[in-house]
């Protein structure tokens, strides 16, 4: 199966992915990872987009994504996930990255593309009740 993971920094994604990888024994990529996968970024993007393809109904694989222009590279029949977190707890979170601090021009960047995910369409919005996400997944999955 694929799981898609899909927010803005700081709202869980990665603690979620890493969860979900253990819980799923899954294979994470997040953002350029799948750069790694050939030596030029179109045939890795060739690459990855074969790859997620076949995870669908395949292996288990959790994307994690934090950039729109990702978003083109999923397949149709993803299980995908909104993260989400108000924006307070994101510059919180963003702040102990940065020993405490959150300059000025940061917080403007988070406040600027705050909910810029909150349009797209999703299986699940997620923040922070993990054993309704599981539900969710295996009753998409049948498990």
């Amino acid at each position: 199966m694929l799981i898609a993971i899909i927010g803005e920094s700081c709202t869980g994604k990665s603690t979620l992915a890493d969860r979900l990888k253990d819980d799923l024994n899954a294979q994470v990529y997040t953002g350029k990872d799948y750069l790694r996968l050939a030596k030029n970024q179109a045939e890795a993007e060739a690459v990855f987009k074969n790859l997620l393809e076949n995870s669908v109904n395949g292996e288990n694989v959790i994307y994690v994504i934090n950039e729109s222009e990702h978003l083109r590279l999923l397949p149709e029949d993803c299980f995908k996930v909104l993260a989400t977190a108000e924006l307070d707890v994101i510059k919180e979170r963003f702040a102990a990255r940065m020993r405490g601090i959150l300059p000025p021009p940061v917080a403007a960047m988070l406040e600027k593309g705050h909910g810029r995910f909150d349009n797209i369409e999703c299986d699940f919005r997620y923040g922070g009740d993990y054993e309704a996400l599981i539900k969710a997944i295996g009753v998409k999955y049948g498990n």
